[in-house]
């Protein structure tokens, strides 16, 4: 046990200072990616716009998160086999070396950040250490946006290689300070169950990532066969992962996790907020750089940028619901909080349904805040609520789950998003385009070719910070056209313009999603029970604390 008094005491915010650094640089480098997609693209000679490239733009926006994914559990068991700090000590090792496999890197640091976190601080600190370190995570994916701004423009490969200073410090400090406080179980390794989860799960996100690209003459792939049989198949092998983990003698998750109450509910709301949240950000992004800012004077280069300056409001209200969270719910509960912070987010997805596309930048930041705010008052309590559920040698394996669920869910978010705006856009985009391009003189055989391109092309276009017009034409159909037809084309009124109607035809039915997502995670969150944790030795029986006066 932890006491508040010497070395012990001290120890807790050592960890806490380099896991919360872990995950920093974790979270800066999935952003700072994102923003220099432009230049990487550039540098390497791809058009991420051309049809038979929209893989390498998919993969490099989802890949990250499909090898966390795929990897945290399996991870999180090995720390509770073979020590927590030397699985999170290999990982900053593997994400400062290895910049292509900063995925398995990042899997290795969240999968032990939080359950060195938890044997660190007592049952009464840990909302606010969890909080603290989720905090990490927000900043992070807005300084990567910042960092990879100033970066990019100069050398594409320094996107990759800003994260080496830091992750040597991190190593050096995570190997000289960091030791292992929590029980530690020798057990083999499962290699069939981890062998069938790493397979499953692949499949059916690489079947949701293609499930987004056209498929014939279809605007999305979710009837390709392709599609279903990774899907389909990879349903299968996870339900096969299943049988064999109630069957082994040492599994690498424990099925019997999900009898805990507050462990099933907790993954569950966190599952579901994460479903509405995750792909809502890139629309969000969409809405901004795609329409607001070009409309509002912008030029398309300098959106993404200013993109993730315009949200940070949203930052900004995590930043401060975070931590008080997490200090109340170590005093009076996870249960109110959580379910209230679920509830304010389906009101705040809602709300900005009110929002016409051209909006009032005031409304929109005051409703960022208070999404901000109701998701931090979720994610601390709710995450400190889960580890405190579980026996003190499976948390490495539960926190991984976690992960798992909440990475996983973004990428099914991404794909439900995407698939609803697509839908959306497809129903009117290209009528538009083709009479928006004829009437400015273009000629009808370019405009029927850029209409028939898919939509997922413009909405791609619109993420990156690309004006698509211009580069679909061409500078030889531009140059037939009279300077004014080609300004007008290729400047900040027509691509907006254009896509604003199907935009907020797709934007209703993804916000509504996400507000269903949240008000079900807030069910989840309600029926978690009281305040509870798992007893601090390592009898496998969970019992309830009562909450202090």
């Amino acid at each position: 046990m932890l006491n508040n008094t010497g070395p012990v005491d001290r120890y807790k915010w050592v960890a806490l200072s380099n896991t919360t650094m872990g995950v920093l640089i974790v979270t800066i480098n999935m952003s700072i990616l994102l923003i220099a997609l432009p230049d990487i693209f550039r540098g390497i000679g791809i058009d991420p716009l051309a049809p038979d490239d929209i893989d390498y733009l998919l993969w490099l926006i989802m890949g990250y998160l499909v090898v966390t994914a795929v990897l945290v559990v399996s991870f999180g068991r090995l720390g509770d086999m073979y020590g927590r700090t030397r699985m999170y000590n290999l990982g900053f090792a593997v994400f400062t070396v290895f910049s292509v496999l900063q995925g398995v890197g990042g899997a290795l640091l969240l999968a032990n950040s939080t359950a060195i976190l938890t044997d660190a601080f007592p049952v009464h600190q840990r909302g606010l250490a969890l909080g603290i370190n989720s905090v990490a995570a927000i900043a992070g994916s807005f300084l990567g946006l910042v960092v990879g701004r100033v970066l990019a423009p100069v050398n594409w490969h320094l996107v990759f290689l800003v994260s080496v200073p830091v992750g040597v410090f991190g190593t050096v400090w995570a190997y000289a300070r960091l030791r292992d406080t929590g029980a530690r179980r020798a057990a083999r390794i499962d290699w069939w169950g981890n062998l069938t989860f790493a397979v499953g799960l692949v499949a059916v996100l690489m079947g949701i990532t293609y499930g987004i690209q056209p498929y014939g003459g279809d605007v999305m792939g979710w009837t390709s066969p392709l599609v279903l049989g990774l899907i389909g198949g990879g349903i299968a092998v996870l339900a096969l992962f299943t049988w064999i983990e109630r069957r082994v003698a040492e599994p690498m998750f424990h099925v019997s996790l999900f009898s805990i109450r507050a462990f099933t509910a907790g993954n569950l709301a966190s599952l579901l907020a994460a479903l509405g949240r995750g792909g809502l950000q890139f629309i969000l992004i969409i809405w901004l750089q795609g329409i607001w800012l070009p409309e509002h004077g912008f030029p398309f280069e300098t959106t993404p940028l200013w993109a993730g300056i315009y949200m940070v409001p949203l930052t900004i209200g995590f930043l401060v619901a975070g931590p008080v969270s997490g200090v109340l719910s170590d005093r009076y509960g996870a249960r109110a909080f959580a379910t209230v912070g679920m509830v304010g987010a389906a009101a705040t997805f809602l709300a900005l349904l009110a929002l016409p596309v051209d909006f009032d930048y005031r409304a929109f930041a005051v409703l960022l805040a208070l999404n901000g705010l109701a998701m931090g008052l979720f994610s601390s309590p709710n995450r400190a609520a889960i580890m405190n559920s579980l026996p003190a040698h499976q948390r490495g394996a539960g926190a991984g789950m976690t992960s798992t669920f909440q990475n996983a869910a973004t990428v099914l978010s991404i794909g439900v998003f995407f698939s609803l705006l697509i839908a959306g856009l497809s129903t009117t985009l290209p009528t538009s385009l083709h009479d928006g391009l004829m009437a400015q003189g273009v000629p009808e055989l370019a405009a029927d070719r850029v209409s028939a391109l898919p939509p997922v092309g413009i909405l791609f276009a619109a993420l990156l910070g690309y004006n698509p017009i211009a580069t679909l034409l061409g500078p030889q159909v531009l140059g037939a056209l009279t300077p004014t037809q080609s300004a007008y084309l290729t400047g900040r009124q027509f691509f907006p313009q254009l896509i604003s109607g199907p935009f907020a035809d797709g934007l209703t039915l993804a916000l509504g999603f996400a507000a269903v997502a949240c008000l079900v995670a807030a069910v989840a969150s309600a029926l978690r029970g009281g305040k509870y944790h798992h007893v601090d030795d390592e009898a496998d029986v969970a019992v309830p604390v009562p909450a202090r006066s």
